[in-house]
């Protein structure tokens, strides 16, 4: 596992990396096995040719969202460990890895990794094949099926007895009207969670890192706030965010607006009427911190663990109220945990909530330029 040093990232001397740089390539150019790299150009996977002292001499443009190279160099204990066995025994080695997304959450990227020797001169031709689709796609068939099972009856049960009510009402109007109003609301319920099932199914179904962009989080913030002003408005919710940083990170764009977004209106769901929504933007330790505190209801301690689970709801009927369907905060968990990050939440009953979604900044290097040609602009 990389530990959360090699992620630090910073400032370094350009100078040495450069040079070392060119040392590399000056000991491998003409080394390397003729018509190699047109190979590892066409193969479906991320690859990096190392040479003595695990410097850096090529790789694929992926690589950097794996976060494998530091100064030039591999950092990578897993892979190292396996480079170098391939040098002590000049034999082809391979192993099963799992690498962290980020410096902290739960996220991993599960590889399998191959290495082998390459040309006279100690190169070592290192591929990187991601497992992780294949889990992936695993975990949405089974999900699926059960969130369509848990779920799904319920407001099509509503819907079946509300049309039954109105059949039996045909005679009284206002009998009628109170049945299809309440029928509007079950079938916007319903509309509702399906939109989340196929939304947390795409989730599971992407990897976020693999075409990721460079995003401005001052940009996505203010667009989700803005996405949340007229549900705000409506109950004289004030939504307060200072815009003070351009604090860059990689990732999918409308997965992270989705993200801060559901926080945004989970906080103005759960806040009494003319009271303030707060989101607030800064670095601590080399991360991204967005925090959205509310001033609303809070959450028993018991209950807190168990929030980001699907379909968890701590008051049913408020969520029902509020049309809430149980899954914006499994969604939240699942993008920022993709996205090598975690969420937290910090909580008393009576006096509000505070939602910390915490993700790595991104650190211009000379690995990741192809990375930085698609920063977004503001």
């Amino acid at each position: 596992m990389l530990d959360e040093d090699s992620w630090s990232g910073g400032l370094y001397d350009e100078g040495v990396i450069r040079r070392r740089r060119e040392r590399a390539q000056s000991a491998s150019t003409g080394e390397i096995p003729e018509g190699i790299l047109d190979v590892l150009q066409i193969l479906d996977a991320e690859y990096l040719i190392l040479a003595p002292g695990e410097v850096v001499v090529h790789s694929s443009s992926q690589t950097d969202a794996l976060n494998l190279i530091r100064d030039g160099r591999l950092i990578s204990n897993p892979l190292l460990a396996l480079v170098r066995a391939v040098r002590r025994s000049n034999e082809y080695q391979e192993a099963t890895v799992a690498l962290p997304r980020g410096p902290i959450g739960e996220g991993t990227h599960d590889l399998l990794v191959r290495v082998s020797p390459l040309g006279e001169l100690g190169l070592v031709l290192v591929l990187i094949f991601d497992d992780s689709e294949f889990r992936r796609l695993d975990a949405i068939r089974r999900d699926f099926v059960a969130n369509i099972s848990h779920e799904l009856k319920t407001p099509i049960g509503a819907l079946s007895i509300l049309s039954e009510a109105v059949l039996g009402a045909s005679d009284d109007p206002k009998a009628i009207v109170k049945f299809a109003t309440r029928m509007q609301m079950e079938a916007k319920r319903l509309t509702d969670l399906v939109q989340e099932i196929i939304n947390l199914s795409r989730l599971q179904d992407d990897d976020p890192l693999k075409n990721a962009k460079v995003l401005n989080l001052s940009v996505l913030i203010a667009e989700a706030i803005d996405g949340s002003r007229l549900a705000a408005e409506a109950r004289n919710i004030s939504l307060v965010y200072a815009d003070k940083f351009d604090f860059q990170i990689l990732g999918d764009r409308s997965q992270i607006e989705m993200a801060i977004r559901n926080l945004v209106e989970n906080a103005i769901n759960y806040s009494p009427d003319g009271t303030r929504v707060a989101i607030a933007l800064r670095e601590v330790d080399g991360l991204a911190e967005i925090s959205v505190s509310d001033q609303g209801v809070g959450i028993p301690e018991k209950e807190i663990e168990r929030i980001f689970e699907r379909f968890y709801r701590v008051d049913p009927a408020r969520s029902r109220a509020t049309g809430g369907t149980g899954l914006g905060l499994s969604i939240v968990k699942h993008v920022v945990t993709n996205h090598g990050g975690d969420v937290s939440v910090w909580s008393v009953e009576g006096a509000g909530s505070t939602f910390t979604i915490r993700l790595p900044l991104f650190v211009p290097n000379e690995f990741n330029q192809d990375v930085i040609s698609q920063t977004e602009e503001r």
